[in-house]
């Protein structure tokens, strides 16, 4: 298996490109490969190709390349994630994990029962850390689609915002459950314009934020009765959505893109 280096400044008909400085310590200072290795490098946007590590330099390192390589293929159901900010490094976790399990989108979101103030879920600083783990997540399952992290909004915010038609609020039991056998039909409104998937904090979300997602079309989901840690259920979630709408896609005849 070849190593990958992610380079979005990798375009279509270069013949060469060059590594970040962080891509390149990668390369040179921790797998340690030389002049003459062959890697594989991505530019985050679906492209993918086969190159040679040509020039190690204290300035560049740059990549000869030689060929289109394939990447792991992408979720029929474009799937964005907007979720409430975990403390600590959860919602780090939530960010490299949801990365490798194929969501195009993540919004962090500031509901009622955040911890974590403000003006660090929205912070520079916190949106380029998130965006590095959605890169590290990508390089590690072998896509080539590197998912886009919005800046940090309100429930309201996103809410208003233009949404795909199928819409999932993941709620507690007590809020209403929607079972999986109403999923493969939500599949159908998701396939041509995808999904959004709604996940609360630790304490989850309020009567009136369910509520108000409710009004703007979402439709409540639980997992179930048992309590799961907060960056482990959208994880779960995603298993369960992804298994229940590639399945009903493969039995229901395609009239567009996914």
């Amino acid at each position: 298996m070849h190593a990958r280096f992610y380079a979005p400044s990798l375009s279509g008909s270069a013949t060469t490109v060059d590594l970040d400085p962080e891509e390149a310590h990668h390369l040179v200072h921790v797998l340690r490969l030389g002049v003459g290795a062959e890697v594989l490098v991505f530019d985050g946007r679906g492209h993918q190709a086969r190159a040679r590590v040509e020039r190690i330099t204290r300035r560049a390192t740059t990549l000869a390349i030689l060929e289109p390589a394939a990447a792991a293929p992408e979720r029929l159901v474009r799937v964005t994630l907007a979720q409430a900010v975990l403390k600590g490094d959860r919602m780090d976790e939530v960010i490299r994990e949801t990365a490798m399990m194929g969501v195009s989108t993540i919004v962090p979101v500031v509901s009622a029962r955040t911890v974590v103030p403000w003006r660090t879920a929205a912070g520079e600083g916190q949106r380029a850390r998130w965006d590095r783990l959605a890169v590290s997540g990508a390089k590690q399952c072998g896509r080539a689609v590197v998912p886009s992290i919005g800046r940090a909004a309100t429930l309201t915010d996103v809410l208003l915002a233009p949404l795909p038609a199928a819409r999932l609020v993941l709620v507690e039991p007590a809020h209403g459950e929607m079972t999986s056998a109403h999923l493969p039909d939500l599949a159908q409104r998701a396939r041509g314009g995808g999904a959004v998937v709604l996940i609360g904090p630790e304490g989850g979300w309020t009567a009136a934020e369910v509520a108000e997602a409710c009004r703007a079309g979402f439709e409540p989901w639980s997992l179930g009765p048992m309590t799961l840690r907060a960056d482990a259920v959208p994880l779960v979630a995603l298993g369960v959505l992804y298994h229940e709408w590639e399945s009903a896609s493969r039995t229901v005849p395609s009239s567009g893109g996914a």
